[in-house]
């Protein structure tokens, strides 16, 4: 009899073990699994391992796995793309030390120099230009160390008498006549910020060569949510990206690849503003 028992009693440990054992790999191997497409996607853009420290190494593990495992595997960005935002978002977050690599990586995609800095360039109106200098910094290092030439082609189209008239047409055609009304209108105190608005954002950086409309509109409204608090801004761009022609969807997937460098206060902020315009 207790032979018998004995026996139940060891077949159940043997079961409980293998119950164990077999849990623990299929959790190892969900694991693995996003860690193995993490490491493939990194190599992809960088042509190398991603390089962990032993000091942090868990964070850096989780952002390797969160940013390249699933944040660049998801949607249909493309990656030329992906890498603009990326660096607009990184520059008005002031996440200067991850700007070589990812100018890095764009060029590896696709992007030339030129879309690299006017991505960069545009910048400037939003984030205030100390920020772009300093990413600008890191990015001509990265040029120099590849050989392109600096300073690259200018890509200016306008002239001091020209200036103020096509910014200010770009201003109507995005985002509707009621741009005039406000100029009009503005108090004579405040006339002036309209004209800097008309004159320097939308003339000296909107009507310049590189980069399309439709992909400058986008690239802005992600240096506005990045920035965070902006949310009169944030929805004025985010209809005139409707207005150039990106979708809703495109609006969502660009902010989705923002997540691991805004976080999600600024991220679920962005999405509400996108969800509530027309």
């Amino acid at each position: 009899m207790n032979k018998i028992k004995y026996l139940i009693i060891s077949i159940f440990v043997v079961l409980f073990i293998f119950s164990c054992v077999k849990n623990s790999q299929s959790s190892s191997n969900m694991v693995g699994e996003r860690t193995m497409k993490a490491n493939e996607k990194y190599k992809e853009l960088l042509g190398r391992d991603f390089a962990v420290s032993k000091e942090d190494e868990d964070l850096q593990n989780i952002f390797n796995n969160f940013v390249y495992g699933e944040v660049y595997n998801h949607g249909n960005l493309e990656p030329k793309l992906r890498e603009l935002i990326t660096l607009v978002s990184l520059t008005a977050s002031q996440g200067n030390s991850m700007i070589a690599e990812h100018v890095e990586a764009a060029l590896n995609v696709g992007a030339n120099a030129i879309e690299i800095k006017e991505a960069l360039y545009q910048c400037a109106p939003y984030v205030g230009f100390p920020r772009v200098f300093a990413a600008l910094e890191e990015a001509n290092k990265v040029f120099k160390n590849k050989n392109i030439k600096l300073p690259l082609q200018s890509q200016s189209t306008v002239s001091e008498e020209t200036r103020f008239d096509r910014g200010l047409e770009i201003q109507t055609n995005t985002f509707g006549r009621g741009i005039l009304d406000a100029y009009i209108n503005a108090p004579a105190n405040q006339k002036h910020i309209r004209e800097y608005l008309s004159s320097m954002c939308f003339g000296d950086f909107y009507t310049r060569e590189g980069l399309d409309m439709k992909t400058r509109e986008l690239l802005t409204f992600i240096m506005i949510i990045s920035l965070g608090g902006q949310e009169s801004q944030a929805t004025g761009h985010a209809t005139g990206n409707l207005s150039v022609g990106n979708s809703k969807d495109t609006l969502i997937e660009a902010v989705t690849q923002c997540i691991p460098y805004i976080g999600y206060p600024r991220t679920l902020n962005a999405i509400a503003i996108i969800n509530r315009i027309n």
